[in-house]
């Protein structure tokens, strides 16, 4: 049985998956895009993994900067996750104008009021296909509020998920 890209994409669409806004900074700028795809790899050292389209304008300057941070949206950050992911048009540091901003260990841009944030060292990048594999090393967490849902994308929309956290 062979599988099409659009067989595949339309089963990935059923695999509902948190939002998040990947941010970098530094020499080479600022830059960030909304991404689904993160998990775990392991709690010693504490790691992420991050797919980023290879040809996502934020990748020339993530890879220059060696830091990401995973933003982890809340159901009210939809519009902040939506500008990131270029449904408005504008440009990179323009995104920035969406949300408020700090910076934790690294410099990546820490997004206010997110459920969690991640703030990571690039350690690795594996290509593969059409996207790049991040391998992140976490150097300091963000926690927003408890009473927040979080967002979750699922059949190629945003949804608002859950029980605000203990």
């Amino acid at each position: 049985m062979s599988v099409t890209k659009q067989d595949f994409r339309d089963a990935m669409a059923r695999l509902g998956a948190a939002v998040n806004v990947i941010t970098t900074g530094g020499p080479a700028g600022r830059g960030g895009f909304t991404a689904s795809a993160v998990c775990s790899v392991t709690d010693d050292p504490p790691m992420l993994l991050v797919c980023m389209n290879r040809n996502a304008t934020a990748a020339p300057a993530l890879r220059e900067n060696a830091n990401v941070c995973v933003n982890v949206v809340t159901a009210g950050q939809r519009e902040v996750a939506m500008v990131f992911a270029g449904v408005t048009k504008c440009t990179m540091e323009e995104r920035f104008d969406a949300g408020t901003w700090a910076t934790l260990a690294t410099g990546a841009p820490v997004l206010q009021g997110a459920v969690v944030s991640f703030d990571c060292k690039v350690v690795d990048i594996v290509d593969k296909g059409t996207h790049s594999v991040i391998f992140a090393e976490v150097a300091g967490i963000g926690r927003g509020s408890a009473h927040d849902h979080g967002l979750i994308y699922f059949g190629r929309d945003y949804h608002p998920v859950g029980k605000p956290a203990a």
